[in-house]
């Protein structure tokens, strides 16, 4: 088809040389090599936060035993709220500047930020301090993703902005897939592992996967600097020289109530699934009895099956949108989210496994001394903590409600991502979004430093129960909210009557 075209083009152009009828192909390509390039710093985005989220919660327990689950909830809310400052810096800095200078700042800021995780553990004291400020800064080199957003958004048609938006969510889930994964096969190393004495650093089931995020650092900043190229294109796919380039037909002003519902919205589904995955280790530690291993490897193959069926979501919303539009499938995404919060609700007359009557039951077998329990560094107390005052009286959480939930927020979740930030970039029309999609990564950021936040004081105070009834509350909040603000979240052009939706 294409030789076809060039020869059309060349019977009607006989003056162009070959060179500059082959100038638009090459024009194209080494386009979407740069899209794919920013498909890729998703990718490692993802993989930075998820390949160290099974094995946060039991690296704060052994390196700091002052640790509890309201300050995890602190350390994974210190990676959104460094993420949520640094978005709009970056956005405005790739507003203005090459977008590789803001991608080659973050990442190197991300990886320098991970070696200090890796060293968290050998400060005498306030270990789970350093941990905390380690989280913050690798959150601060993530908000390279408004960069990523407004790159991708800037580089596509309208036409070709969902698949690109899909397939860059479909990356982010493979990294969110990955991550876990590569966690559960790290942990084969141990928690002793081995120790590089040169360089005083402990490579063990909890550093390595920091120290492999650092080496997909390295690669992405090879890959800025050598593949990366600056491309704009406007709504219909014409390419437009400038870097920061404005078009001088879109004096027409953005929709500001759509531009804020967005970002609501945004918050709300970034919210809900911050709480998930905060709560996911501790919950199945306190409902199922696993051990800080077990609870590593059995969440880790979760994430890893969650993330393959993310996939599987963007590639039929990419077909399902093309038929029904964006609004439909966003509205769809919560209405499922809603179901798979509704199924985690504790009922039943079956009870947790309290730790303190383990460790008082044990301690009157006469078989066991004292000292042997002290000596043996094997035992782990497992199961819900007698602190946690609610694990007496509320119903365990099924594995098989579990599972169930874990398959119907996988399927709203993604569907409710994508959506979200396609229809914002089509909402901001042709116009740098750099700033824009700062702020609503930000949102998402703050979103995901005040869930951690919120689900670790309702979870460890109320329980279960309170938690996940309040997320259903807010979750159905969000369909009445975007129901209310429905015919409003159109694309810029077809409010302005250039493209028919």
């Amino acid at each position: 088809v294409s030789h076809l075209a060039l020869s059309g083009r060349r019977r009607r152009f006989p003056q162009l040389s070959r060179v500059e009828l082959d100038r638009p192909d090459e024009d194209y390509k080494n386009r979407w090599r740069s899209i794919r390039v920013m498909y890729f710093t998703m990718f490692l985005s993802s993989v930075g936060f998820t390949i160290v989220i099974t094995s946060l919660w039991p690296y704060l327990q052994k390196i700091d035993g002052s640790a509890n689950a309201t300050f995890l909830g602190w350390v994974v809310a210190a990676y959104s709220l460094g993420q949520m400052i640094a978005s709009p810096l970056f956005g405005l800095w790739s507003n203005h500047r090459p977008r590789r200078e803001p991608l080659v700042c973050s990442i190197f800021i991300n990886l320098s930020a991970n070696i200090y995780y890796a060293y968290a553990y050998l400060p005498v004291t306030n270990n789970k301090f350093h941990i905390l400020m380690s989280r913050a800064f690798v959150g601060f080199g993530a908000g390279n993703v408004a960069v990523v957003r407004s790159y991708v958004a800037g580089a596509t048609s309208l036409k070709e902005r969902t698949g690109a938006m899909a397939n860059m969510s479909a990356c982010q889930a493979l990294g969110f897939i990955l991550g876990p994964a590569l966690q559960a096969g790290l942990s084969f190393i141990g928690e002793r592992g081995v120790t590089v004495k040169i360089i005083d650093l402990q490579i063990n089931m909890y550093t390595a996967p920091a120290l492999l995020a650092v080496a997909f650092g390295l690669i992405n900043i090879l890959l800025v600097v050598l593949v990366l190229r600056e491309h704009h294109v406007d709504d219909h796919g014409r390419h437009i020289q400038a870097i920061n380039y404005i078009l001088e037909e879109t004096e027409e002003t953005i929709d500001q109530v759509a531009v804020l519902t967005s970002n609501v919205l945004f918050f709300i589904v970034m919210f809900i699934f911050a709480i998930f995955e905060t709560i996911a280790t501790p919950f199945s530690m306190d409902m199922f009895a696993w051990t800080r291993k077990e609870a590593v490897i059995y969440n880790g193959v979760i994430m890893c099956c969650i993330g393959f069926e993310s996939i599987l979501v963007f590639l039929v919303v990419k077909v399902v949108s093309q038929r029904v539009g964006d609004r439909p499938v966003l509205l769809a995404g919560l209405a499922i989210i809603f179901c798979g919060f509704l199924t985690l609700l504790p009922w039943g007359n079956h009870y947790p496994k309290i730790q303190w009557a383990d460790l008082k039951n044990n301690s009157l077998v006469s078989q066991i001394s004292e000292a042997t329990l002290a000596s043996n560094s094997s035992l782990e107390p497992t199961g819900c903590p007698y602190q946690q005052t609610w694990c007496q009286y509320t119903p365990a959480i099924h594995l098989a409600q579990y599972i169930s939930s874990d398959i119907l927020i996988g399927m709203g979740y993604p569907a409710c991502n994508v959506m979200s930030y396609t229809l914002y970039s089509k909402i901001l029309g042709p116009r740098p979004q750099g700033v824009y999609m700062g702020w609503l990564t930000a949102s998402g950021s703050g979103a995901r430093t005040l869930g951690p936040v919120f689900v670790s004081q309702v979870y460890t105070l109320l329980g279960p129960r309170w938690a996940f009834s309040l997320i259903c509350g807010i979750v159905l909040g969000a369909i009445i909210f975007l129901g209310s603000v429905y015919h409003r979240l159109i694309a810029f052009s077809v409010r302005h009557g250039q493209a028919v939706e």
